[in-house]
């Protein structure tokens, strides 16, 4: 077969020379400029990583200057990596073999391998994982968790990873929620970046993750949705009330309540009503004295009289979803024949009533807390 001159339509780009009649687009190059882009950053780390090596052989940097130098240099490095497996999944050369993977346990030993870091930079990683099982590729998934770990790190200290299933649809989710000491909308402009970038493009990749991002006074929250999800847990199994009752007594007896009303006659409803289900509890008579118990120790749930409702709760009760992402509340409402159970919202509440206290409480907090443990 001849070889295509390169004045031939079928040569074009052949000798790195682009034809006057072919289209050009940066969005269309955009993912060999990435990759082009890296190689030569890349290139440059190299040479400027042997330049400090030479540098620190002859004994002409110090230790302070050794580590100025090497914060940079592993920050480059990573951004290489990224911009590398960001080129690598827009161009889809990865191979996927998708297998029942527990999301947890990933996410634990994704964890577990960079609790060094954690501890380097000063980072507060908290976590509550439970069991669900997904059919997805391990190592892309990885890859996902860790850009999404990446992705909040530099948003704020403290961070809560969570691994459960969603109410509805039950999906297998993993939420990561970013506390840090600025208010969370100051730093909205800094969420879409490389990493960000890196999350989008490998859940576009594997497909069936659903992604989404809030902004709230508590935090800054990023949640995928797996929609293909193999074995989704019933929350009330977490505590089996229908076969063994004293099971779920062993659970609950772990649990610590705060009940805050400045009514005498409800706290002890309460009290009452929670001692019965082996729930032990505190009771206070309003928020300041909330706050200085919780502030000693952390409840796992809280019953507030309705009459308590207003700002004043509102700032109290951000105050502990930041300590705990997942806290539940009941409220004990005027209406004395009422009894729902909280919705799908992050800060929706099961309610019952005043005169269903000793009959209605128990069912309550058990439901909540299943959704918890």
């Amino acid at each position: 077969m001849a070889t295509p001159k390169k004045n031939q339509p079928e040569a074009a780009g052949t000798a790195g020379q682009q034809q006057a009649d072919e289209p050009w687009s940066l969005a269309q190059q955009c993912g060999a400029l990435l990759g082009s882009a890296a190689g030569q950053i890349s290139d440059a780390l190299q040479a400027l990583q042997s330049g400090v090596d030479r540098l620190q052989a002859q004994g002409r940097l110090d230790k302070q200057e050794q580590w100025a130098l090497s914060v940079p240099l592993e920050r480059i490095k990573r951004l290489t990596v990224v911009m590398q497996q960001l080129q690598r999944f827009h161009a889809g050369h990865i191979r996927q073999s998708h297998e029942r993977l527990d999301l947890a346990e990933l996410a634990e030993a994704c964890l577990q391998e960079r609790r060094k870091e954690f501890a380097l930079i000063g980072v507060d990683m908290r976590r509550k994982l439970r069991p669900v099982e997904v059919l997805i590729d391990p190592t892309v998934t990885h890859a996902f968790f860790n850009a999404l770990v990446d992705w909040a790190l530099p948003l704020g200290r403290r961070i809560d990873v969570r691994v459960d299933v969603n109410d509805w649809p039950p999906h297998a989710r993993l939420q990561v929620r970013v506390h840090g000491e600025e208010s969370p909308s100051s730093r909205t402009p800094e969420l879409d970046n490389i990493d960000w970038a890196l999350v989008r493009q490998i859940a576009a990749s594997v497909g069936g993750i659903e992604l989404q991002r809030r902004v709230t006074p508590e935090g800054i929250t990023a949640v995928a949705m797996f929609q293909r999800t193999v074995q989704a847990i019933d929350g009330m199994s977490a505590i089996d009330i229908s076969e063994d009752p004293s099971s779920a007594f062993k659970t609950l007896q772990n649990i610590y309540a705060l009940v805050v009303s400045p009514s005498l006659q409800i706290r002890a409803d309460v009290r009452e009503a929670l001692r019965e289900i082996g729930v032990n509890a505190d009771s206070v008579v309003d928020l300041d004295q909330a706050r200085e118990v919780a502030a000693h120790r952390m409840p796992g749930i809280v019953v507030i009289d309705s009459t308590l409702k207003g700002p004043a709760f509102e700032q109290f009760r951000r105050g502990l979803l930041r300590e705990a992402m997942d806290m539940p509340f009941v409220e004990i409402s005027s209406d004395d024949t009422s009894f729902d159970m909280s919705g799908f919202g992050e800060f929706s509440m099961a309610k019952v009533g005043r005169g269903n206290i000793r009959e209605s409480l128990g069912t309550a907090v058990m439901f909540e807390l299943a959704k918890t443990i």
